[in-house]
């Protein structure tokens, strides 16, 4: 991108359960000029996109193929089990994966969770999607483990969710091509890292104009102290060519011969 171009927005891809909020009203702050425009996705099409160019950049969910795809990890979520209110489990703070042995536990299409063995008994058929999952889960059919986002997400009065202590937990990323890491990625880089104004990349430490200010400062106070360095001498020099006015106005005509300025040293 050369500096001429202006782009047009920066194209912001997110996974269900992501609130980018805090750091859209940051790059709203920063460049008011180039628009966000937030792109949602499924997990399963999130890196599609990215490779695509359907976004410059995305909150994704790890694992990332880091063939071809930079990924910085932000945060790691809860994992909870979703359940009814009057279910049993509702009744403890937290449970196990043995907890939910006798459990029928609904495994969606598009689950985020790396399982190595999943828990509970298996259900008939596996839903498409999470959102189809809860309706299930309401529905009495059995009970949907996922990270405590997608549960708050897909949130209903009539369920609730307990954190399971053993299950796997879902890591939440920003990822972008390797071969587009543009000035505006690097911008929103520094803004998810918490970077300030001055320490983005690319803009000169804090400290360097307040000493270069400093020094110039220094210089000129040395400059203009340079013709004084003489001292008395100078102001000497001009009271020995020149009448000086205080005396003139006491010695009357002021001349080096006769007068009263004579007398003093005739008496002595």
């Amino acid at each position: 991108m050369t500096g001429s171009e202006v782009p047009h927005s920066f194209r912001l891809a997110y996974v269900p359960g992501v609130t980018p909020t805090k750091w859209i009203r940051i790059w709203n702050e920063r460049l008011p000029d180039v628009p966000l425009t937030l792109v949602a996705v499924s997990p399963t099409e999130a890196f599609g996109v990215l490779r695509d160019g359907g976004a410059d950049a995305g909150f994704v969910r790890l694992p990332v193929d880091r063939a071809d795809l930079s990924a910085i990890p932000l945060y790691t979520e809860t994992t909870v089990v979703v359940i009814p209110k009057d279910h049993l489990v509702a009744s403890a703070e937290e449970v196990s994966t043995a907890d939910l042995a006798e459990e029928i536990v609904l495994h969606p299409l598009d689950d985020t969770l790396d399982w190595e063995r999943l828990p509970g008994q298996p259900a008939i058929e596996r839903p498409a999607t999470t959102a189809d999952a809860i309706e299930l889960v309401a529905a009495g059919v059995g009970v949907l483990v996922v990270p405590q986002s997608l549960a708050r997400l897909h949130h209903r009065k009539d369920l609730t969710y307990r954190p399971v202590s053993d299950a796997p937990e879902s890591r939440v990323a920003l990822s972008w091509p390797q071969d587009e890491t543009t000035d505006l990625v690097e911008q929103f880089i520094g803004i998810v890292r918490g970077r300030t104004v001055n320490s983005t990349r690319g803009r000169p430490a804090p400290s360097e104009q307040p000493k270069a200010t400093a020094k110039a400062k220094a210089k000129a106070k040395a400059k203009a102290k340079r013709p004084d360095a003489g001292g008395s001498g100078g102001a000497q020099r001009k009271t020995a060519s020149g009448k000086p006015a205080g005396k003139s106005a006491r010695g009357g005509s002021g001349g080096p011969k006769g007068g009263k300025g004579g007398k003093p040293r005739r008496r002595s």
